[in-house]
């Protein structure tokens, strides 16, 4: 893999991000508004699952300047643009990477550190695809990024569950359609469940939706107010102008 010498502007430039050629999976607007979809107390560990270059983890560094992060990605390439991304931003002192697999048995996984309790909250991007039902990318670094095995989204919920702490919070982002596999993925481990679908244009499907949870609360689901990412003339939207930049 041979990123270019520029690191990307993210969040409005508050990030710099190097990340890999054109054609593999690159960071956009799922990762900037799974950056902004959780409140991160002063002191808090989140734990960014599937964390590819770092993306997320590192954008909700740069948005909360009390917080630690934690950074989980499997691939070598992949951990050495998110290690090179800590120090590009500065952030050695709040972020670092755990090299694993999030689908490793549960010994492998807590050999290699992702041990239970580690955060106070979990995001995750995780694959979008079921390789027994979806064709996959002929990229192969994309194709990794993009698809599961068979049952894959359950046991990457399974393993999100166990890195939180009791009454943590969690959240992900994922196509629209998938939305009756990612309840049914939750079921038993999370409660207060917030859908939030996050539509191209209003008069268009949902294309993605942002997913908020407690692990062991019991409360109720809600279906939240859409976001909308462009007006009629094609430009972002006001809220949507906003989630892809950092507040000055």
């Amino acid at each position: 893999m041979s990123p270019g010498l520029d690191p990307d502007a993210f969040l409005g430039g508050a990030l710099r991000l190097h990340q890999p050629p054109r054609g593999a999976h690159r960071a956009g607007t799922d990762a900037a508004l799974l950056a902004h979809l959780l409140p991160v107390p002063s002191g808090a560990r989140a734990c960014d699952v599937g964390a590819s270059t770092g993306a997320v983890g590192l954008g909700i560094a740069r948005l909360n300047p009390g917080a630690e992060v934690v950074l989980v990605e499997r691939e070598p390439d992949l951990v050495a643009l998110a290690l090179r991304n800590i120090g590009e931003n500065g952030l050695g002192d709040r972020a670092r990477v755990i090299p694993a697999d999030v689908l490793a048995p549960g010994a492998a996984r807590r050999a290699a550190g992702l041990v239970p309790n580690l955060a106070d909250l979990v995001v995750t991007n995780p694959p979008f695809f079921d390789a027994s039902r979806d064709r996959p990318s002929p990229v192969p670094a994309r194709a990794g990024a993009h698809t599961f095995a068979e049952a894959g989204l359950d046991a990457w919920i399974r393993t999100c569950t166990d890195l939180l702490r009791p009454g943590g919070a969690f959240g992900m982002i994922h196509r629209a359609d998938a939305l009756p596999a990612c309840l049914d993925a939750l079921r038993g481990r999370f409660g207060a469940i917030r859908v939030r679908p996050v539509h191209a244009r209003t008069e268009r499907p949902a294309i993605r939706i942002l997913v908020t949870a407690r692990k062991g609360s019991r409360a109720a689901l809600a279906l939240l107010p859409p976001l909308v990412l462009q007006g009629p003339d094609g430009r972002f939207t006001p809220e949507a102008e906003a989630l892809h930049r950092a507040p000055p």
